[in-house]
């Protein structure tokens, strides 16, 4: 199916409108302590919500990490601040996006090596300077059937996102080059 077929198909059927479902950013600091806590105040400034901790599954020796112990931060946004957030991490990316960063569903992540690149963001010596990873989920309307609780069922294979589509609406929506 070309682009302007795609487009036309949407336009008269709104269950194919694509949209944004959430917005998860993850801090992985690999210790417990002051700079989790740095980064968890990073995070709630970019965001403006309060990031909640995960905790390690094993124990690493060679890494210093223990199970239990806590090691990230992340948020996950909804809505207008999911829009707002990523209009300010692709400006970050410099509007360029892999092929490689699309999975079979239509969803993608990529990351950004520092948080000072995002607008609107400076430099501060006693928190410095974090990395972070950003994942995307995609959907459509309807797919709220896989995940209720009571008459689950499975979305159909033709109502599925396509990486393709994702790819379509990411173009359009915030100008992103995929490269």
């Amino acid at each position: 199916m070309t682009e302007k077929a795609s487009r036309e198909s949407k336009q008269r059927n709104p269950m194919l409108i694509s949209k944004i479902e959430k917005v998860t950013v993850n801090i992985s600091v690999g210790k417990s302590g002051e700079p989790l806590e740095k980064a968890s105040r990073v995070l709630k400034e970019l965001t403006g919500q309060t990031p909640c901790k995960r905790k390690a599954k094993k124990t690493i020796r060679e890494f210093g990490i223990r199970k239990g112990e806590p090691i990230a931060c992340l948020v996950s946004l909804r809505k207008e601040k999911a829009t707002s957030f990523l209009q300010k991490a692709f400006h970050a990316v410099e509007n360029k996006l892999s092929k490689s960063c699309f999975d079979q569903r239509g969803s993608f992540s990529f990351g950004i090596k520092e948080h000072i690149e995002m607008p609107g963001t400076k430099y501060s010596p006693e928190l410095g300077i974090f990395g972070m990873d950003v994942s995307v989920t995609l959907g459509r309307p309807g797919y709220r059937v896989n995940r209720r609780h009571r008459a689950k069922a499975k979305v159909g294979r033709d109502h599925l996102l396509t990486p393709k589509e994702a790819m379509l609406y990411i173009k359009d929506e915030f100008g992103v080059e995929i490269v």
